[in-house]
């Protein structure tokens, strides 16, 4: 082989071993590779956690028997599944019976339903565990539960180890405490606790961050600012008129979530109507500093609230509190 055609091989093997070490072009580049996703596959694991906690109740044999059931879920707009382990004594009664009821558990009920599910219906009375009252369905009804729904079983699905139970609500019951002004149920008060099957933890519900369908125009709430040296606690005591009680309040309820959805430096703003005389309402308002406050009462919300009550208002009173121990505070800012 000549100088010129040995020259011809070797750059020849050079270029094939440049263009196989450059870069692959993809030839759909709309779908990215499965290994350049930074996630890990945990296999098949059902994640679909926290769920809400809530207490069954039935009637095994005529004796009430309460159960902590975690696993639950909505089919439609109109029916509940409500899933047990066949091994449950409650299991029995609802077969028999059709129907049960379903309590959400408050944070004050948590032990008391720690323990119903802790224990078996076969070897332990649980009907006093829980005082109670039979619904208009004939179930039993946990007074302590902020909401209670009777259910009419309607088909019971078999899977291995497990009966799910297809129910429809007939009646549901909630404490006066966890209604809002428009008579709807508001989650913000009811706050039902939550299970986490995995580690068998409780957890409490988040706050509101936003309006479903609607994040566009109203956006989460945004991060906030750190209390400053010179930030302001202070309960604004206020006296509305009678007469114009429930006009002001849509006033107030709509400042303070505008604010605290929009104002970095509006911390809290936290407003309570006395039980004995509504007309009586204090806010606790934090602000992250002097600056802050400033901004907000010249906020177009802020202005539009306060011309739109003066008439309303028979008495205000300013009063800045100095916290006792300041480590306590809430630091809901983006560090």
């Amino acid at each position: 082989m000549d100088g010129r055609n040995l020259l011809k091989t070797i750059w020849s093997f050079a270029l094939l071993v440049m263009l196989s070490c450059g870069p692959v072009v993809k030839e759909n580049t709309d779908q990215p590779d499965i290994m350049e996703i930074e996630k890990k596959n945990l296999g098949s694991l059902l994640a679909l956690y926290p769920k809400p906690m809530t207490v069954v109740g039935t009637k095994v044999e005529g004796k009430v028997n309460w159960l902590v059931v975690g696993h639950t879920g909505i089919i439609g707009h109109d029916r509940i599944l409500v899933s047990m382990s066949k091994q449950h004594y409650s299991n029995q009664g609802i077969k028999k019976l059709k129907k049960f009821s379903i309590n959400l558990v408050s944070r004050e009920m948590l032990p008391k339903a720690d323990y119903v599910g802790s224990v078996s219906g076969k070897t332990v009375d649980k009907s006093d565990v829980f005082a109670y009252h039979i619904g208009e369905n004939g179930t039993p009804v946990i007074d302590v539960s902020p909401l209670t729904m009777e259910c009419n079983v309607v088909d019971i699905y078999e899977t291995e180890g497990f009966d799910n139970f297809i129910c429809t609500v007939v009646n549901t019951y909630t404490s006066s405490d966890v209604v809002g002004r428009n008579g709807k149920l508001d989650y913000t008060r009811l706050k039902p606790v939550l299970f986490e099957f995995p580690t068998y933890s409780y957890l409490a519900t988040g706050e509101v961050i936003g309006k479903c369908l609607n994040l566009d125009a109203e956006p989460g709430m945004c991060a906030k600012q750190p209390m400053a040296v010179d930030g302001i606690v202070r309960l604004s005591k206020i006296e509305v008129y009678p007469e114009y009680l429930e006009e002001y309040m849509k006033f107030a309820t709509e400042v303070g979530e505008v604010s605290l959805r929009t104002e970095p430096g509006v911390l809290t703003m936290y407003a309570v109507s006395e039980k004995e005389n509504p007309c009586m309402v204090t806010i606790l308002e934090t602000y992250a500093s002097q600056k802050a406050y400033e901004l907000h009462i010249a906020s177009e919300h802020f202005q539009k609230y306060k011309q739109g009550t003066l008439h309303m208002v028979k008495r205000l009173t300013l009063a800045d509190q100095t916290p006792l121990n300041p480590a306590n505070q809430i630091n809901n800012f983006i560090q």
